[in-house]
């Protein structure tokens, strides 16, 4: 350079100093004279100063400052050189132009600088990249800064890149050199490209080197960007949705699509975890982990995975962005049996209700099992169950204790909460047995005043007797249920009648009319006392049968006498085929004679037309009656009708 000013000072002082005012004006190169260019032709462009400018001359000095290349003179007042050529070899090169006047004056020089380099950058070497790019890993930071051998003369401008779907694709055009809009990385050899997000799956990035006059690389780089943003699939086995009551074993699998759960060798390790109660994760590396849950309680399960991407659902955060949020499960355990203790007494008022108390803290009481049992005491025997229900957190059944042999007999109480432990016990809460003497209730007597007898039809009767404990003590206020039961043919064949006792333990009720019965008083069990019974009474009742004549005088031979009547009904239907009567007669203090059978009607009415034809009949008084007799289906005892008199003529 210091040549070029010297030649150049040497040649203005030998033309003079009036040559000054014929030096060109504004003298500059196309593309930028401080800009390195690709191609060996440049463009030089200026200003004539105004005068008579005859002529132009230029010449060409190599980056030493020697001549490169002679002076050429344009015969007229040019402004321009389109095409100036340098030497193939890259480098800067100097332009010196000047103008000659019309008397062959020549004016001062002017320079100007040609950078020319069409070297080709060495190709770009990218560092290695991940296996795999995660979701936490954007923004993604990729250098390029790897230029093996020298730069060109230029130097290196920075870098073209593209990301694209295609392993072949390229970041400039293929027949132009690398543009500075295509420069995406300008700043010099070192440099960084951040990358805020791909899609998942995999991209190519391509990149260049690009010299200072725009060469790029002859090849471009290529490398895969494999992306996977996606959490691993993980899932839980050994869980439940009920109680457990042992430990439970839990295994969290794991499994992922793209990166997978497998180590690549760079980037993240997969792993397998499991927290329980937010405390410290288990975890193991791949894509299974399992553990083992001992204490009782209800506890929370995380679980998840972190893929060869990075890619982790653990709820905590990266590069100040959160994960997402691990799935979770609730395992149950109880392995605690219920609490259990028989009542301390029994009821007074209901001595054979059993109950025992349960409870439990955790899985709760099971309302579908439970059982209290009874055996004889000490005997070794298989305890025999008793129907058992729950009532709240009160496990309860009834003993009757009448229908067991006199003794003494323990129970037992079973129960279960929802894990299925279970828990029996054989005391009541004071730590006592649990034994109780049969019978429970009070013995009770029922003493009828009542003796069997037969009555007339329609006849009421009085039935009463005494409710008594023990030997005499009278039962007061005890309900006393009165049970007439009809012999076959009558409706109803029951009625029921009950009464209370009073102070002396007296009872007395009226029995109504109606068909033959047995009749029977009951004391019905209660809480406290055992039932008793009279055993049945036997009430007859005499049927109702009615007669009557047409006329209280026959005439022998004549006009038939007509005996009407009807047998009652109360309390029991007509047979089908009539209730059977026999008409009798007989003479004063003579026993009767039946002297025809017939049959009433549905209503149980009968009626017979009688002809007095014997001659000994006359001036005789006869009784007549209607007879019923006993009959199968009739409940009435037989009976005969009042007699009534006739006499004939």
């Amino acid at each position: 350079m210091g040549l070029v000013l010297l030649a150049t000072a040497l040649a203005a002082g030998a033309r003079g100093a009036s040559a000054a005012s014929l030096q060109p004006v504004d003298l500059r190169v196309d593309g930028g004279e401080e800009s390195w260019h690709q191609s060996r032709s440049f463009a030089l462009r200026w200003t004539n100063p105004p005068g008579n400018v005859a002529a132009v001359h230029y010449r060409l000095l190599d980056p030493s400052g020697q001549i490169a290349e002679g002076e050429t003179t344009i015969a007229w007042a040019a402004t321009s050189i389109e095409h100036l050529s340098v030497p193939p070899s890259p480098g800067a090169y100097t332009a010196e132009l000047w103008l000659e006047a019309a008397d062959g004056t020549e004016g001062a020089s002017v320079a100007a600088k040609l950078r020319f380099d069409d070297a080709v950058p060495g190709p770009l070497e990218l560092p290695p990249e991940p296996a795999w790019i995660g979701r936490n890993a954007f923004p993604y930071t990729l250098r390029l800064d790897r230029l093996p051998g020298p730069a060109p003369l230029s130097g290196i401008r920075g870098y073209a890149v593209s990301i694209d779907r295609d392993p072949e694709a390229s970041p400039c055009l293929a027949t132009e050199p690398c543009s500075a809009t295509e420069t995406e990385l300008n700043g010099g050899a070192e440099g960084s490209l951040t990358i805020a997000g791909l899609p998942e799956g995999t991209s190519y990035l391509h990149a260049v080197a690009v010299s200072g006059s725009g060469t790029r690389s002859a090849l471009p780089a290529t490398t895969a960007l494999h992306v996977d943003e996606t959490d691993p699939v993980t899932r839980l086995e050994g869980e439940q949705s009920s109680w457990s009551d042992r430990p439970v074993r839990l295994t969290a699998y794991a499994a992922d699509t793209a990166s997978g759960m497998s180590a690549t060798g760079s980037g993240a390790t997969p792993f397998t975890a499991i927290r329980v109660d937010g405390g410290a994760p288990v975890a193991a590396a791949g894509d299974s982990v399992s553990t083992t849950l001992i204490s009782s309680g209800t506890h929370s399960v995380a679980y998840y995975a972190r893929d060869a991407a990075g890619n982790v659902a653990d709820g905590g955060s990266f590069n100040g962005e959160p994960n997402h949020e691990p799935e979770i499960a609730l395992v149950r355990i109880d392995r605690e049996p219920p609490q259990l203790a028989f009542a301390g007494a029994q009821d007074p008022l209901d001595p054979e209700r059993i109950e025992a108390r349960a409870s439990d803290l955790l899985s709760g009481l099971d309302p579908d099992r439970g059982s209290i049992a009874v055996r004889p005491a000490g005997s070794g025997e298989r305890f025999a169950g008793l129907a058992t229900a729950w009532s709240g957190r009160l496990l309860r059944a009834r003993w009757s204790s009448e229908d067991y042999p006199p003794g003494e007999y323990e129970f037992r109480a079973t129960a279960y909460d929802l894990a299925g432990n279970s828990a029996s016990t054989t005391s009541r809460g004071d730590g006592s047995a649990m034994r109780l003497p049969s019978p429970l209730k009070v013995d009770a007597r029922l003493v009828t005043d009542f003796r069997s007898r037969t009555v007339a039809y329609g006849h009421r009767t009085s039935f009463s007797g005494r409710l008594l404990s023990g030997r005499r003590a009278p039962l007061a206020g005890m309900p006393v249920q009165v049970i007439e039961r009809f012999d076959d043919g009558a409706l109803p064949r029951e009625r029921a009648t009950t009464v209370r006792t009073g102070a002396g333990g007296a009872f007395a009720v009226r029995l109504g009319g109606g068909p033959s019965r047995e009749v029977i008083a009951v004391a019905p069990a209660s809480a406290t006392l055992r039932g008793a019974s009279s055993g049945p009474l036997r009430l007859n009742v005499r049927g109702g049968v009615r007669l009557r004549a047409s006329a209280a005088v026959a005439k022998v031979g004549g006009r038939p006498i007509v005996f009407s009547g009807r047998v009652a009904d109360d309390g029991a239907p007509i047979p089908a085929d009539g209730k059977a009567v026999q008409l009798q007669f007989r003479l004063p203090d003579l026993p009767w004679s039946e002297f025809r059978t017939i049959h009433t009607d549905a209503r149980g009415r009968f009626r017979y037309a009688y002809r007095f034809a014997d001659d000994d009949s006359r001036g005789a008084r006869f009784q007549f009656r209607a007879f019923a007799p006993a009959q199968a289906g009739w409940p009435f005892e037989p009976a005969g009708s009042p007699p009534i008199a006739v006499r004939g003529t």
